[in-house]
């Protein structure tokens, strides 16, 4: 059995094999209308738990629909249905749930949820976001870059804001998949020092530079996401905007990186403020190859997961 549970802790083998294969099932939909079903049907006959204590948009759509084009059912369930941790144990949630069905995808706040249903449930589980990582949409990013630009290895990828989850997954794949990371950001705002270390470990190249002209510079991938939570105060959200000013992506830091560099953005993006329109909607923006490409890469991790 396969949980997904963050990238360092799925061999690099493994990693490697769901990218490909998520490209192979890309390539074999091509034409086809979006309801239509996948040749193969590795999914038939099983029943997926899609678990949201979080709100979700492109999460909740891309794997729903992955699972129905792969001939599974989904079972689609909310916090509010569920109370997590509150009318019953995460443990006997997992146990309950390993009942009735094949896998299972959490999109949770807290890490400890997500890492206590994998301890207790006998079918994978698989990580839709935790408020520390964000290890589907990573391999997303990936597939994108790819399918652009060649292999991923000895690239310089540039983080650029907030040092948050989608960051912190982009230091774990850095060591599995063999690219550098440069962070530009404020100190206040940099990701973890376990996470950092972990990919300087497996090998990486991690660099914090503040001055985002510089840190940009030679970049073959630049990476934005939003400044602030839905969750956060309007005071909160005027500090952060603050600080995060003077690293937005535009067309002038852009100009700084290499000519054939790549923008990406994990979506929702608050526009004009992290990024402008005229780099979203600019021809080195592969933004929305990105958002589809959640549909495949998840798609690959559901096999792998189920060894189908």
């Amino acid at each position: 059995m396969n949980h997904f549970l963050d990238i360092h802790k799925t061999e690099a083998d493994a990693l490697r094999g769901i990218i490909d294969q998520a490209s192979a099932m890309k390539q074999a939909r091509l034409g086809r209308p979006k309801g239509m079903p996948d040749d193969e049907q590795p999914l038939a006959g099983h029943m997926v738990a899609l678990i949201f204590e979080k709100p979700s948009t492109r999460t909740r759509v891309s794997f729903d629909v992955g699972v129905r084009q792969m001939g599974g059912q989904t079972m689609v369930l909310s916090g509010n249905d569920m109370q997590l941790g509150h009318g019953e144990t995460i443990a006997d949630t997992a146990r309950v749930l390993s009942r009735y069905v094949d896998l299972i995808m959490i999109r949770t706040f807290d890490e400890s949820v997500l890492l206590e249903m994998a301890d207790y449930a006998d079918v994978p589980v698989i990580n839709g976001l935790t408020d520390r990582t964000h290890p589907c949409q990573i391999m997303a990013d990936i597939l994108t870059y790819e399918e652009h630009r060649g292999p991923i290895k000895g690239k310089k990828v540039v983080w650029t804001g907030d040092g948050n989850n989608v960051c912190a997954s982009f230091l774990h794949a850095a060591g599995q998949f063999g690219f550098d990371v440069t962070f530009t950001g404020p100190e206040q705002l940099d990701p973890e020092d376990e996470f950092v270390g972990l990919a300087r470990k497996a090998g990486a190249t991690v660099t914090i530079e503040r001055d985002p002209v510089k840190a940009v510079a030679g970049a073959d991938l630049v990476v934005a996401d939003t400044w602030v939570s839905m969750h956060d105060s309007q005071s909160s959200k005027e500090r952060r905007h603050n600080m995060l000013r003077p690293y937005q992506v535009n067309d002038a830091l852009m100009a700084h990186a290499k000519p054939d560099a790549l923008f990406m953005h994990c979506l929702p993006a608050h526009r004009e403020e992290e990024v402008t329109s005229a780099v979203m909607d600019g021809p080195q923006s592969v933004i929305f190859d990105e958002a589809e490409n959640r549909l495949h890469a998840q798609k690959a991790v559901m096999r792998y997961c189920l060894g189908v």
